[in-house]
Formats: structure tokens, sequence, C-alpha cells
């Protein structure tokens, strides 16, 4: 899809603090230029461990830009929050979970997003993330 914004990207996680700090980090590696929009949705609506549909669908909203938008999420229960809402078509249109690493997949791609790239490529760009050696 192709839109008249970036890509957007939605951090789930099952804690608020994580999904700032990680979307924090991406915000200043991917400084120098125009970045494209992020936001963070973590946590519960009362502030506890876990996820919310509602938390997401606000992020992805806040994020959405026409262009599409990339959510990652860091476990279990928050890829099958993302996975339901994707299945259920609440996201905008053009919404992708992608299969990646949260904190280095995050980094990859508000890079990218903030590129102009395409979702498609926005997606793969966090996947490959799963390539980076550290050792």
């Amino acid at each position: 899809m192709t839109g008249g914004g970036p890509v957007g990207i939605v951090l789930v996680s099952h804690s608020a603090s994580v999904a700032e700090s990680v979307a924090e980090l991406a915000r200043g590696l991917a400084a120098g230029g125009p970045v494209a929009p992020l936001a963070a949705a973590g946590g519960t609506a009362d502030g506890g461990l876990g996820t919310s549909a509602e938390l997401v669908l606000a992020a992805a909203a806040a994020v959405d830009r026409g262009a599409g938008v990339v959510l990652l999420a860091d476990l279990g229960s928050s890829v099958l929050t993302v996975k339901a809402l994707l299945a259920e078509d609440e996201l905008p249109e053009g919404s992708l979970l992608a299969d990646a690493p949260f904190v280095e997949g995050a980094v990859a791609a508000l890079i990218t997003a903030s590129t102009g790239a395409p979702a498609s490529a926005v997606a793969s760009a966090a996947t490959e993330a799963y390539t980076y050696r550290k050792a």
C-alpha cells in the first residue's frame, strides 16, 4: 500500500516501560533527519503487565499516515493480540506484523520507514535483524 506519508511503527510489549524505552532507543539511533512515526503500546490500560488491544489500536491509529503500519511484538500474548486484530481487520489498512527481534527489529524498522520505504520493506528490514551476529 502506498499513501501520503511514511509507514508507521508500533511497538507492542507486555510492559509500558519496555515499549517506551525501545522506542526512545530507536528514535535516538534513527535521528539525523525526519523520523517516521513510532508509538509504544505497552502494558495494560491500568498500567499493569500484559497486552491491551485498545492501546495497540490507539497506537496504530496515531502513527497511521496512509502508507501502512508495521507492528513489532515482544512475547506470546502480545503477538496473539496483534494477530487477532489483523484477523479481525481492526488495524489500519496495510498493517503488518513483523516477525522480528524486538529491539534490533525496532531500530531497523524505524530507520527503514524513515527513508520512505513501503511497509513490506520495513517489515523485511525488521525481520532481517535476526541475522545480526554478535559474536
